[in-house]
């Protein structure tokens, strides 16, 4: 036994043993076709020459396809199908032969009947004898007992690529227990071998069984059904894994190392947007774009999306040099096709920014630049007013200067009856942008969402670094909530809000649900296959400056209106005449140069009145 499972057994001893199994089926075709009687005799005459003509037809076939070169332990079906081939082939080639020989002779050599069954028997035995091999060789270096069990969620054609991969990169190690699917007419059938279950047989499963992982194959299953199986598994410490979508897979093939664990990202993810594509692409479509900030979280995304829609021209501006630089490399690998520029400058820079408008004449400017960390800007007003305000006015007197067609502004749901610097300098930008629509041809429309998955500084990749570290986890408070939307989601419908304003509206996302902070922590907690209080700790530091508990989509006296698109509202916010607003914020952008933060935020309160400091040094002026 342990001459027959030697790694480096010679190559030889593999043709000898195909060549024997040739022998075999021949001999058991001659069995089988005179029903296992006495061959006639002028059949037995003939055997020399017909043995000698099928084996040596059968030998160089498989010295010139190497079919014995591969690791029989390791059979695939790439291999199997070659032997098919090669097999295939040679009977082919008996069966010219027997036409040639009766046109020429008006003999057979050997009779297709005997072809025919020495064919199928061959390819019978060669396939099997290499698959049960195989299948000894794992059941040997990992018997069954010792294999992980392992559930797939999705029985569809993803879910078998899922299976065969465990079998061909991770056969020795796991073993499928069952595969569950939510369609009921697959509920009990066998797939390669194995029970497909419904949903509802899950938490028996994991009940009954050490089921160490679950695999979710299908490439489309909803953000609740993720979250069910995650709370399920999470009960009986079962980890969560995902299969990447198909675009990911290398070379069109699925590896086992790409099947990955289920992130917390993945769970907070909703149905796909249904986006209006000609509308956008009619936005877009050969024209100059314009986009600020591109190298950050929002602004890299519009761009990917953007140059799907095949824009003339896409202008990438920021003044931060390595992330920047990132993002060229990146379209220079995936979006080479496309005609775009780096630009590196600061939006608060007026000269260099006119240098920009007047070169390439933006058509569409989507402005993403901004600050936006809370507690930064509240120890740093003057940089909040002289990017978030001065930048985007700068940009927006620009956009009206060289007749741009559209403006679409990123704001923030933290503009929303403000609590902080940041959010009432947005809520500025955003009133200056409403106010000088109404004077222009330049048609400016604002979105405004909430936190964004996985975006710089975001509350997750934190998390994500603290648990990595060993913990522990920081929440400033533990009622704290968030509304979170993923980044391409937020960017195509800031496509979306683009292409269908026609000038001076703020459109809202339907953020979803709010989400507890301390439950977020917790579950990310769980996916790292760690125990709270155990392996990490949560620790309260409480509210930073500025920060509020809940965030809020809408201030108290601003209304909705719904728009075609079910996920984009229309804000019916105040309406601030132009000549005032731009008298105020020019007071308020002069006032960088004594830089007197008191001044400053007294300022901003002053032009925006439902500004109320919260957990700040600057409540003081509000009393």
């Amino acid at each position: 036994m342990e001459l027959l499972f030697k790694n480096n057994r010679p190559r030889w001893i593999i043709l000898c043993i195909d060549l024997l199994i040739c022998f075999f089926s021949l001999v058991l075709a001659y069995l089988l076709r005179f029903n296992f009687a006495r061959i006639p005799k002028v059949e037995s005459d003939s055997f020399a020459l017909v043995f000698s003509y099928v084996l040596a037809t059968r030998f160089f076939s498989f010295y010139l396809s190497k079919t014995y070169m591969g690791i029989v332990r390791y059979t695939g079906s790439k291999d199997a199908a070659r032997i098919f081939i090669v097999l295939s082939l040679g009977s082919l080639f008996l069966c010219l032969t027997n036409i040639f020989t009766w046109i020429s002779d008006k003999i057979y050599i050997i009779p297709f009947s005997i072809i025919v069954i020495d064919y199928m028997s061959t390819t019978f035995i060669m396939l099997s004898t290499r698959f049960v091999f195989k299948a000894l060789y794992f059941e040997r270096k990992n018997p069954s007992r010792a294999k992980t069990s392992v559930i797939i969620f999705g029985a569809g054609q993803a879910g078998i690529i899922t299976k065969r991969t465990l079998d061909r990169d991770a056969g020795m190690k796991y073993k499928v227990l069952a595969f569950i699917d939510d369609d009921p007419k697959k509920k009990n059938h066998i797939l390669e071998g194995i029970t497909i279950h419904g949903f509802d047989k899950l938490e028996p499963l994991l009940k009954e069984n050490d089921v160490a992982q679950i695999i979710i194959s299908v490439q489309q299953l909803p953000a609740s059904r993720k979250q069910q199986i995650v709370d399920l598994c999470l009960n009986y410490n079962t980890r969560v894994l995902h299969v990447p979508p198909v675009s990911s897979w290398i070379n069109g093939e699925l590896s086992f190392k790409q099947i990955r664990r289920i992130r917390i990202e993945d769970l907070l993810e909703r149905d796909p947007i249904q986006l209006n594509e000609e509308n956008i692409k009619a936005q877009l479509n050969n024209k100059i774009v314009l986009v600020t900030g591109a190298a950050g979280s929002i602004g890299s995304e519009l761009v990917r999306q953007i140059a799907h829609f095949n824009p003339g021209l896409l202008i990438l501006l920021d003044q931060a040099e390595s992330p920047l630089y990132d993002m060229e490399m990146e379209l220079k690998d995936k979006l080479s096709a496309y005609k775009y520029e780096v630009v590196i400058g600061d939006v608060r820079n007026a000269e260099r920014m006119d240098n920009l408008f007047r070169t390439f004449r933006p058509e569409v400017v989507f402005h993403a630049a901004a600050y936006k960390h809370v507690p930064m800007m509240e120890n740093n007003p003057s940089e909040s007013v002289f990017t978030n305000v001065l930048g985007t006015k700068i940009i927006a007197d620009l956009a009206v200067k060289y007749k741009v067609a559209k403006f679409v502004m990123i704001s923030t749901d933290k503009a929303v009856n403000p609590s902080n610097v940041m959010g009432a300098s947005k809520r500025i930008a955003e009133i200056y942008a409403q106010a000088l629509s109404k004077r222009s041809s330049t048609k400016f429309i604002t979105t405004r969402f909430g936190n964004v998955l996985g975006s710089n500084g975001s509350v997750i990749p934190r998390f994500r670094q603290q648990i990595e570290k060993g913990g522990p986890v920081t929440i400033t408070h533990p009622d704290i909530t968030r509304y979170f939307m993923t980044i391409p989601e937020a960017c195509q419908l800031v496509l979306e809000a683009g292409a269908m304003g026609q000038g001076g509206e703020i459109y809202i996302f339907d953020m979803g649900a709010s989400v507890k902070i301390i439950d977020l922590a917790r579950k990310m907690i769980k996916l790292s296959g760690l125990e709270l209080d155990k392996d990490i700790k949560i620790v309260y530091t409480g509210l930073r400056p500025g920060e509020k508990l809940y965030e809020e989509l809408l201030a108290d006296k601003e209304k909705t209106i719904p728009t075609h698109h079910s996920q984009i509202l229309a804000a019916r916010v105040k309406e601030y005449d132009f000549e005032t607003i731009s008298k105020d914020i020019s007071e308020l952008i002069s006032l960088f140069d004594k830089q007197e933060n008191t001044a400053i935020v007294g300022k901003m309160k002053q032009i925006v009145p439902e500004y109320k400091s919260n957990n700040s040094v600057f409540e003081e002026l509000d009393k």
